[in-house]
């Protein structure tokens, strides 16, 4: 079971337990799942990922931060660098929303190469997901708000994937924001 399309499954699996009774804030109410595993897909679909670490990451990206999973659990069944990976991309919940959003604009420049990779697929998929439906409660000011805080962290993220940073300024340029 070393392969490494088992170990991607793996992850999968293990995050589809973690976030099993999770739903998007989408008026759909879609399975939380589909937001990990579209953040995988895009890296190795479009971004032509094939780093196992790093699809695993993309995986398990919010098991921490929005699962009881703890980063030594992480360690334990998928090694220190998935843990690695997986500690740069999480939010410190305890923190207020607001420094959480400013110290991932604080942090992205000095992210490792593979974080930086699931952050920007990521944002990626997110900002897809907020062009395809806003979410409940959302204002289209707040949805601009997000695209210019997402612009500003994926400044700190530049030069990691040109790829996906192409199909970033594209979206953002969409929504009038200077890349």
């Amino acid at each position: 079971m070393s392969s490494d399309a088992a170990l991607i499954l793996e992850a999968a699996n293990f995050a589809a337990e973690k976030h099993k009774q999770q739903r998007r804030k989408d008026p759909e109410k879609t399975p939380y799942i589909n937001h990990p595993l579209g953040v995988a897909r895009i890296l190795s679909h479009e971004g032509g990922i094939t780093d196992t670490a790093v699809l695993q990451a993309a995986l398990l990206h919010d098991t921490v931060e929005d699962t009881n999973t703890t980063f030594e659990e992480i360690e334990l069944h998928f090694g220190q660098d998935v843990r690695n990976i997986v500690e740069e991309v999480t939010d410190d919940k305890t923190l207020p929303k607001m420094e959480r959003k400013r110290l991932q604009m604080e942090h992205a420049p000095h992210c490792s190469q593979k974080a930086k990779l699931v952050k920007l697929a990521d944002k990626l998929y997110n900002l897809r997901d907020l062009k395809r439906c806003t979410p409940e409660g959302w204002s289209e000011q707040r949805v601009q708000e997000y695209f210019q805080w997402a612009s500003e962290v994926v400044k700190g993220l530049r030069g990691t994937n040109s790829i996906l940073e192409g199909k970033l300024d594209h979206m953002f340029m969409d929504q009038g924001i200077a890349v």
